[in-house]
């Protein structure tokens, strides 16, 4: 049944790759972006236990990875310092690499731990070389929602004042995070339906979430939870 599923997954995402371009990324900048598309969409599908297609994705950044390894080679970014470049290259190559073997045992959860430091190590390098973007922010709300989901957690559990008020003030940490981000994003972006209704939707909901907290109802926080880490899952795959 799995070798079923990965044929199927292969052949569409095959069929859609040759019908969009069949030739792969000559630069570095759009080998870059396409590789973090597969990156956050193996994470994304590590998360939910669809290991199978996190495989496919995790081969095509592989070889993807091949490809920018030798394209920079031949025509380095003078975006990116040579040492730290070559650095994250090699690195990337083994967590790749990693990710794979964790992939091939069923381990999905060893498998999203290093998409993330991959994906964080790309990020670090990014901010050493002075560059910054929608992406980054989009990436960096993470800690913010794991500090949230935890308060409102502890909350869920026991509704005590001093929980109440750790909720409040991670939900507006987080809530100052989408701002920014929504700051962040180009003209373009910022006037997409699926942005707005996304980034929106979570502003409100950080709001929500914190009256809810105040109000002393455990439910409602919970159910606050899911909608905003729904929110937070949808940005990163979408705009990560």
């Amino acid at each position: 049944m799995r070798c079923i599923i990965v044929l199927l997954a292969w052949l569409v995402a095959s069929g859609l790759a040759l019908g969009a371009d069949a030739v792969g990324p000559k630069d570095m900048p759009s080998a870059i972006q396409s590789i973090m598309a597969n990156l956050r969409t193996a994470a994304s599908y590590a998360r939910t236990g669809n290991i199978a297609l996190a495989q496919i994705e995790t081969d095509e950044a592989l070889a993807a990875w091949k490809q920018l390894q030798d394209i920079t080679a031949s025509s380095p970014s003078p975006a990116y310092a040579s040492a730290a470049l070559t650095e994250f290259l090699t690195k990337g190559s083994q967590q790749l690499t990693e990710t794979a073997r964790a992939l091939d045992t069923g381990d999905n959860v060893a498998a999203g731990r290093e998409l993330f430091a991959l994906r964080q190590s790309f990020h670090q390098l990014r901010r050493r070389s002075g560059l910054y973007d929608l992406g980054d922010c989009v990436f960096e709300i993470a800690p913010a929602m794991e500090r949230l989901r935890m308060a409102a957690t502890r909350f869920d559990e026991q509704p005590a004042s001093a929980h109440a008020e750790d909720t409040v003030a991670a939900a507006s940490v987080f809530r100052d995070r989408l701002q920014r981000c929504n700051d962040w994003a180009s003209a373009e972006i910022s006037g997409q339906g699926e942005f707005r209704r996304l980034i929106d939707g979570a502003i409100a909901s950080s709001g929500e979430i914190a009256h809810a907290s105040m109000a002393g109802d455990g439910p409602l926080v919970h159910r606050y939870l899911i909608e905003l880490q729904s929110y937070a899952q949808l940005l990163d795959f979408r705009y990560g």
